[in-house]
């Protein structure tokens, strides 16, 4: 019995630290493929063909398409370690949000990876360029479309839903309930419209991963004999 109870406090222990390191490898990964592949494609571009001339332009795209599979890991992992902290205590309906968007929110940004990358095989298989051009403006728009009109208002609903349920059980502190709610107000509005706006999820990501962190150090640092 008392072996039992060691090993489910020990548990207990490692699932914070868990989904924290999984939390900073995502936002790590996210935000390095997103920053390589806008930097490399950006959307205001109108000659489709200045990437894939471009060495150091193309090799930051397939790079960036290669990290996205492992941050989607990282992003399931997160959110299974966090389910399974919560425990019986999580609320069925915000937890079933919390669950979902964050499967769809995975969903969307590979299926805009997977656009990227059949970019860059039309690219490979002609010579002239005219190829990539007359996919371009369709393959461009629609991995937008899934990346921000879609995929970061899901991560905006995620991030409430976590934000609610993390509130209600007061595992984060007040300002931390704050900047969720205001994190995922201008992810939902601003979707689609403002530069740059998708890597404001793996911020947010990254920041609750530290405060767990923090939280799970400054709490063995309390429990070390004196």
């Amino acid at each position: 019995m008392r072996r039992r109870r060691a090993d489910v406090t020990a548990q207990a222990l490692r699932t914070p630290r868990a989904a924290a390191v999984a939390g900073i490898v995502f936002s790590i990964l996210f935000a390095t493929a997103t920053v390589l592949v806008q930097w490399a494609i950006p959307l205001d571009s109108d000659d489709p063909t200045s990437w894939t001339t471009d060495s150091s332009k193309s090799a930051a795209v397939s790079f960036g398409l290669q990290l996205l599979p492992f941050a989607g890991i990282a992003f399931l992992w997160f959110i299974g370690v966090l389910r399974d902290r919560i425990g019986p205590g999580e609320d069925r309906f915000f937890a079933t949000v919390f669950l979902g968007s964050g499967l769809v929110f995975v969903a969307m940004f590979f299926a805009a990876g997977a656009v990227a990358a059949g970019l860059i095989e039309v690219a490979g298989s002609t010579t002239d360029g005219d190829g990539v051009g007359t996919v371009w403006p369709a393959a461009r728009e629609i991995g937008h479309t899934l990346m921000t009109v879609y995929g970061l208002r899901m991560a905006a609903v995620f991030t409430i839903s976590a934000t609610t349920l993390a509130s209600r059980l007061r595992v984060v502190p007040r300002w931390l309930v704050l900047l969720g709610y205001a994190t995922a107000i201008v992810m939902l509005i601003g979707a689609g419209f403002v530069p740059w706006l998708e890597l404001v999820f793996p911020a947010w990501v990254f920041v609750i991963s530290v405060h767990i962190l923090l939280v799970e150090f400054r709490r063995d640092r309390q429990q070390l004999p004196t």
